[in-house]
């Protein structure tokens, strides 16, 4: 379990920081009701400092969740829905002439913000999609040669709609590999359902009302801290750091895989076995952190081959394979 640091480190301990993340899940349930699931990984993505793609079927919750993580963090939250004509410089901004000064001025675009929540990701083409490559890796945008730095939690949660829906463009795989996470949002289970129908039923607007009245929890300069202390308040043990390697390794060898995780899905897989850990009030990532976020990290990152799509494999089907190869570490 975590203990309150006593040495000059860090102005937060674990401990502080586990008790202040586990009150933000709390407000977080208040507004969305059901998705434990999806839940837990967004505040995970948070923690480890990543950007999450969220999909699932329209009406799951995916844009109430942004905008309620949003609030919670206190921070500025700026919403684009992608459409087909959407241009790069729709999210990055522009140089605009000054007749005035007969100088250009920059205008900044949409993307100069905390939290970006880009709704339906996949329904722009790729060149738009691209736009949103550099400031996703390096904090930063680079416009007629200019570099500028955005804000230093920049976060993107991005929904799409399942590639099957008419209209969309599947994102390159430079893309989706810029996403820390991907969540897959199902349909609610009955009583969370049952329970939205009631909070509307009696007057209560989830998506207006419900956000309006969250109290935030944790400010931006806060979540900097969190990011930075994580790594000395979290331990991976050498063995732990091997297996991750190794399952992520089996995604490049097995027979189903055409293209298996890069060295960024080994570093993602690191990153948030670490945050769950802390969310889940411990100082040590176990090899049950591992297998637990391997879904989610993996999922954007690794593509089954014809041969194994024809047979109906999945990739929960290969991570149970190569989770029964590679040994756990004691």
């Amino acid at each position: 379990m975590l203990e309150a640091s006593t040495g000059p480190r860090a102005a937060l301990s674990a401990a502080d920081v586990a008790a202040r993340w586990r009150t933000l899940r709390v407000e977080l349930d208040r507004v969305v009701l059901g998705q434990e699931r999806v839940k837990e990984q967004m505040l995970v993505c948070l923690l480890a400092g990543g950007n999450a793609l969220l999909e699932g079927v329209p009406g799951t919750g995916k844009t109430l969740l942004a905008l309620a993580m949003a609030r919670l963090l206190d921070c500025r939250f700026r919403r684009i829905q992608f459409t087909p004509d959407l241009m790069p410089a729709d999210l990055l901004g522009t140089n605009i002439y000054n007749q005035k000064t007969q100088e250009f001025e920059f205008r900044a675009g949409p993307i100069f913000t905390d939290v970006l929540l880009a709704d339906e990701i996949n329904r722009t083409p790729p060149r738009t999609q691209a736009a949103l490559l550099e400031a996703m890796q390096e904090s930063a945008v680079t416009l007629d040669g200019v570099r500028r730095e955005v804000s230093p939690i920049f976060t993107v949660f991005a929904t799409q709609n399942p590639v099957e829906f008419e209209g969309t463009y599947p994102l390159p795989e430079a893309q989706r590999d810029r996403f820390l996470l991907k969540v897959a949002l199902d349909y609610p289970a009955a009583e969370a359902e049952a329970a939205m129908l009631a909070a509307y039923a009696g007057g209560v607007r989830l998506l207006e009302e419900g956000v309006r009245a969250l109290a935030p929890v944790l400010g931006p300069a806060e979540l900097l801290a969190c990011r930075r202390g994580l790594p000395g308040w979290v331990r991976v043990d050498e063995s732990l750091r091997a297996y991750m390697l190794q399952v992520v390794a089996a995604t490049r060898t097995h027979d189903w895989v055409e293209i298996g995780a890069g060295p960024r899905g080994s570093l993602a897989l690191l990153e948030t076995s670490r945050a769950l850990a802390l969310l889940r009030e411990r100082d040590f990532v176990s090899p049950d952190d591992v297998k637990e976020m391997a879904a989610p990290v993996l999922a954007h990152r690794v593509t089954l081959n014809p041969e194994a799509e024809m047979e109906g494999a999945d990739l929960p089907d290969l991570l149970r394979q190569i989770f029964e190869q590679v040994p756990v570490p004691r």
